[in-house]
């Protein structure tokens, strides 16, 4: 069984898509062990309390350096002793220590047809106002493993989606949500549970 941790700082529907994939049996030979935020008040917490999964929080702002920071969200993730760690809208930078140390067992998913919009600044909604201002036909998403770099870990799979006329970014972005993300992240966990990959 594989154990997952879920690192969040917003709403959680990403989590949320994993949570109904492992309760209908898309994801299976995996349990959500924890749901970690670096916000306080992100609903992604109450979702998991919702769904009896444990709900932590390792906010920088309890902390006087990054470095104490870090070493405590490290401290916290060794602390479940998990063999995945999914990355699901979580705007931290990794310390290297860390992608290090789980070399091969963190995933993230991105906005985006990776190598297009990615890198530094490239998250969220920005990543969708950059697509429609350069007037892409085809946007989508992108699951890949974490390495030290902002979105160069190799990828996993990547789903595309139909850029729309009078597509704003609010719009778009539910709809690279909708006919991606929620589908290739949870295959992407299922897959790593039961060892289509390696």
């Amino acid at each position: 069984m594989l154990r997952v941790g879920v690192l969040v700082s917003g709403g959680g529907t990403n989590l949320q898509a994993i949570i109904d994939a492992v309760a209908s049996g898309k994801i299976t030979n995996a349990k959500l062990e924890v749901v970690i935020s670096n916000k306080k008040d992100a609903y992604a917490l109450e979702r998991a309390k919702n769904n009896n999964i444990e709900a932590v929080c390792v906010s920088p702002k309890d902390y006087e350096t990054r470095d104490e920071f870090n070493k405590a969200l490290m401290d916290t993730i060794d602390g479940y002793n998990l063999d995945l760690i999914v990355l699901a809208g979580f705007l931290v930078v990794l310390p290297a220590e860390l992608t290090r140390k789980y070399a091969r067992k963190i995933i993230n998913i991105h906005p985006s047809l990776i190598p297009s919009f990615c890198g530094d600044g490239f998250y969220g909604l920005k990543v969708h106002e950059e697509a429609l201002k350069r007037g892409v036909k085809v946007t989508g998403a992108t699951v890949h493993f974490v390495d030290e770099g902002t979105d160069t870990g190799p990828i996993i799979f990547q789903k595309a989606v139909e850029v729309e006329e009078g597509d704003t970014p609010e719009i778009l972005q539910k709809r690279v949500m909708e006919q991606a993300e929620w589908i290739i992240l949870p295959k992407a966990i299922n897959d790593i549970a039961n060892g289509i990959i390696k």
